[in-house]
C-alpha cells in the first residue's frame, strides 16, 4: 500500500447523511460526498493487511449468511489505486467482478465493512463510500460507456427475462462477449428492485435511469410492459433465442393469513414502495401528503420494514409503529457471532431514526404479532396484535390498536412459480443451469431474497456460464 499507516493517521470519516428535519421534508438522496482529498484519505486507511477477510466472501449459518464481499470484489486493490490518484484503474479493478456499482455504493449493507481487519480495534474501512467514488467519477469521464463495448459480435441472441440487479448485470456482462441481447421486463422502467423496491431517497432512480441508457447505447435492447407468459410466451422466446436467462426475483411477498386481511389498507409493502416510487417520478421529490394525518402499522424489521416507515414519513403520516415478530437483538455480539461475521446486534435503521425523533411512544415492538384486523366501511380501522414466542401467538396477549394504513414487510418467499412453470422449468441447478439447456436461472430467483450485491454476482456468473455452454457448442458443431 502506498501508506501503510493511513488506518493511524486518518480517523474514519462516513459521506454524511443529511439532518433527519432537513430529509423527511422530501425523497431527494439522503447521503452528500466527501472530498476528493478526503476520499483519498480514506482509501489510505486500508491496511496492507495481507489476510483481506473484506472479499473473502466467508460463508455460515449454512451457507446463508457471509462475512467479507461474497462477490470477492478486489476491495484493497482499488483502495490503493483511488489513493494513488489512479482512479481509472481503480475502476477497472472494481468493475472485473461488479458490473453496477452504483447501486451497491449506495445501499449495499457492506458486510465487507464489517469483516475488514480494522474493524477488530476500530469501525472498517469506508468501502462502499469509496466504491461509490470509483463509479461516479468513472461515468464523469466517460469510462462506463466505453468499457460496456463489445469487441466483436458473435450472432447469438440471449432473452433475460427481469431487470433487477441480476438481470442487468447478465445483460452488461453478455453484451460485452459480444452477445445480443434482449431485456424483457413486465413493469414500465427497466431495474426491478432497484427501480421499484428500494425508495428514492436510498437509491435516486436517475441512478437506475443512467445505467439503462449506457447500456442501451452500448448494445442492449429492453422490452418493457411485456409479462412472459401473457404478453409473450416462453415458446416464442426459445423459438426466437438461442439462451434465456430467467431473472425474475423471489417476488413471491409472504403474506399474513388473519381475519380482516382483505380490508382495504392492509397492503403488500413492495405494492406499497411500487406506488410510493410511481408518485415521486410522476410528481417530483418534494414531500407528499398523501398519509397526513393517518396511523400507519408496519408489520416486519427488515430493511423493507424500515424503507416503509421512512416513506409513509415522507407522505405526512401522523404516527408509525412497527411490529417485529422475533427478539430484540443484543447489544453486544453474542459468544456464538464472533468477528468477521456481521454482527448481531440491535441497530436502528434510518427510518426509525426519523420515528423515533418524530413520534411519541415507543416504536418498534419486539415479539409481536398481528392476529387479526378491523374495519369500518370495508377499510381498515384496527389492528389486534398479541404478544409472540417461538413465532406463534400467545392467547390471552391480545391488544387493540387504531390504525389507517397496514403494510406487511414480512419478506418474500421466492420466486412467482407460473414464470418458471412457462418455461418448463422443473430443477434448477447450482450452476445456474436448468432442466432445458437453452434455459438458466440467476439471483433471487435461484437463491432466495439477499442483497443486491448477491443478484449482482449470479447475473455476472450466469453470463459467463451461458458464453461457457456457448462456445461449446459451437466448437461441438
Amino acid at each position: 500500500m502506498a501508506d501503510p499507516f493511513g488506518f493511524i493517521k486518518y480517523p474514519r470519516v462516513n459521506n454524511p447523511i443529511r439532518p433527519v428535519a432537513e430529509r423527511i421534508k422530501d425523497f431527494e438522496e439522503m447521503e452528500n460526498v466527501l472530498s476528493v482529498e478526503e476520499r483519498r484519505k480514506q482509501a489510505a486507511r486500508c491496511m496492507n493487511c495481507g489476510v483481506p477477510h473484506c472479499h473473502a466472501g466467508q460463508f455460515y449459518s449454512g451457507g446463508r449468511a457471509v462475512s467479507g464481499c461474497p462477490n470477492d470484489n478486489l476491495i484493497p486493490e482499488w483502495n490503493d489505486l483511488i489513493y494513488r490518484e489512479e482512479d481509472k484503474h481503480a475502476f477497472e479493478r472494481l468493475t472485473l467482478t461488479n458490473p453496477l456499482p452504483e447501486f451497491t455504493g449506495l445501499v449495499c449493507p457492506a458486510p465487507c465493512e464489517v469483516a475488514c481487519n480494522e474493524a477488530l480495534n476500530g469501525k472498517g474501512i469506508t468501502i462502499r463510500n469509496n466504491e461509490r467514488y470509483i463509479i461516479e467519477t468513472a461515468y464523469a469521464n466517460g469510462w462506463v460507456k466505453e468499457s460496456g463495448i463489445p469487441l466483436h459480435r458473435n450472432g447469438i441472441k440471449v432473452a433475460v427475462v427481469g431487470s433487477g440487479p441480476a438481470g442487468l448485470a447478465c445483460a452488461w456482462r453478455l453484451n460485452q462477449l459480444g452477445y445480443d441481447v434482449t431485456v424483457y421486463e413486465r413493469d414500465d422502467h427497466p431495474g426491478g428492485l432497484t427501480m421499484y423496491g428500494i425508495p428514492n431517497m436510498k437509491l435516486p432512480k436517475e441512478i437506475v435511469a443512467r445505467r439503462v441508457k449506457i447500456m442501451e447505447e452500448v448494445g442492449v435492447k429492453f422490452v418493457l410492459n411485456t409479462e412472459v407468459g401473457v404478453d409473450v410466451s416462453g415458446d416464442e422466446l426459445k423459438r426466437k433465442y438461442q439462451r434465456i436467462v430467467l431473472a425474475i426475483g423471489a417476488r413471491q411477498a409472504r403474506d399474513l393469513n388473519v381475519p380482516g386481511r382483505e380490508l382495504e389498507g392492509v397492503r403488500l409493502a413492495v405494492d406499497y414502495l411500487t406506488d410510493a416510487t410511481k408518485s415521486v417520478l410522476k410528481n417530483g421529490t418534494k414531500a407528499s401528503k398523501e398519509l397526513e394525518g393517518k396511523k400507519v402499522m408496519v408489520i416486519g424489521g427488515g430493511d423493507t420494514g424500515n424503507d416503509c416507515i421512512a416513506t409513509a414519513i415522507r407522505q405526512g403520516a401522523a404516527d408509525v409503529k412497527q411490529l417485529e415478530i422475533t427478539r430484540r437483538p443484543p447489544s453486544k455480539r453474542p459468544a456464538d457471532n464472533p468477528w468477521p461475521q456481521w454482527p448481531r446486534v440491535a441497530k436502528t435503521g434510518y427510518g426509525q431514526e426519523e420515528a423515533n425523533e418524530l413520534f411519541e411512544g415507543v416504536l418498534t415492538q419486539y415479539e409481536t404479532t398481528a392476529v387479526g384486523f378491523g374495519g369500518v366501511d370495508g377499510h381498515v380501522s384496527s389492528v389486534t396484535t398479541c404478544h409472540a414466542q417461538l413465532f406463534k401467538p400467545v392467547p390471552g396477549t391480545e391488544e387493540k390498536h387504531p390504525v389507517d394504513l397496514v403494510l406487511l414487510a414480512m419478506g418474500f418467499t421466492g420466486a412467482q412459480k407460473q414464470f418458471l412453470d412457462e418455461f418448463g422449468v422443473t430443477e434448477v441447478n447450482d450452476d445456474y443451469t436448468t432442466n432445458d439447456e437453452k434455459v438458466y436461472v440467476a439471483g433471487d430467483a435461484r437463491r432466495g431474497p439477499s442483497l443486491v450485491i448477491w443478484g449482482i454476482h449470479e447475473g455476472r456468473m450466469a453470463a459467463e456460464k451461458v458464453n461457457e455452454a456457448c462456445k461449446a457448442a459451437a466448437h461441438a458443431e
